[in-house]
């Protein structure tokens, strides 16, 4: 084989790989189609509902109510519902709470399970399975079961309406302790035993070495824990009575109005506390699916 022709090769084969086919693969196949299409009606089907919550958002409450089904309301669109709720709370507080203990329960559960997946994939120590078998379980038990105790401890400790009593509880995230794992099985020991030759501990080996190797994945369950944190109702509203400690969720709830049911406003309610995820999905959306592809949730 000629230089020329290996080079044209290498270059075919750089040019697929950023389309994103193999070399010699079809792009327009009928599989590849039918994929394409069935991707497409399931895009569809989980975007219906957004859309349509979008659309009763904008609607007055009358045309929200209306028995009669129509995208184009007949008094137009409107940002009242929006307005209504942003003036009936206090919003901005509301969300910096969400963001604040959020990002502080990604922060710790990150931190932790990091920690103990590492521990589970390399070391050996008395006691690792019965440990092993207790996270398992852990991932077994609702967490709806734990409400109880877990507030009796808050209130054992005076952690009730402040920040740490719906920080600490959340915490801990026994699935993201085997999916880094995992992922930590993965990385070749070779590589440990290289730094630990060099003479490196394994605190140093896993801040220089695993750490930086998992980048995708940390980046995965960092979105996945913040989302779930982000999102919670349940604690966040056992464990808070002040209004100034409220996550958003939880005081988008108190938002209500005394005439009743009122759709267009919960609509806008729920646009307002679901618009962050939205934005950290676009912005970490590559990560998302990397990470997704990484621990073996896609199939892989």
């Amino acid at each position: 084989m000629s230089t020329y022709t290996l080079s044209r090769g290498i270059q075919r084969g750089k040019a697929a790989y950023r389309q994103g086919h193999k070399p010699g693969e079809n792009p327009w196949s009928v599989s590849r189609m039918v994929a394409l299409l069935i991707l497409a009606f399931l895009a569809a089907t989980w975007l219906v509902p957004f859309a349509w919550a979008v659309l009763t958002s904008l609607k007055s409450e009358a045309d929200a109510a209306a028995s009669t089904v129509s995208l184009s309301p007949a008094d137009g669109f409107s940002f009242d519902a929006y307005r209504k709720v942003l003036s009936a709370g206090d919003i901005p507080l509301w969300a910096w709470n969400s963001l604040f203990t959020s990002v502080l329960i990604t922060f710790v559960t990150v931190a932790t399970s990091a920690l103990a997946g590492y521990a589970f994939s390399r070391i050996s120590f008395r006691g690792r399975r019965g440990l092993y078998a207790a996270i398992i379980a852990a991932i077994i038990i609702p967490p709806q079961l734990l409400i109880v105790p877990l507030f009796r401890q808050m209130l054992a400790f005076d952690l009730v309406d402040t920040y740490w009593g719906i920080i600490l509880p959340q915490a801990f995230a026994p699935a993201m302790v085997l999916i880094l794992k995992r992922f930590f099985d993965q990385i070749p020991v070779e590589l440990e035993d290289a730094a630990r030759v060099d003479g490196a501990n394994r605190l140093r080996v896993f801040w220089s070495i695993v750490l930086p190797l998992s980048r995708p994945i940390l980046a995965a369950v960092a979105i996945f824990v913040f989302i779930g944190a982000w999102n919670n109702f349940l604690w966040p509203f056992i464990v808070t009575t002040d209004a100034d400690l409220m996550t958003l969720p939880v005081g988008l709830q108190t938002v209500k109005s005394a005439y009743g049911l009122q759709y267009a406003q919960n609509m806008a309610s729920a646009i307002l506390a679901a618009l962050p995820l939205v934005l950290v999905f676009l912005f970490f959306q590559r990560q998302i699916i990397k990470g997704i592809a990484t621990t073996g949730f896609g199939g892989q």
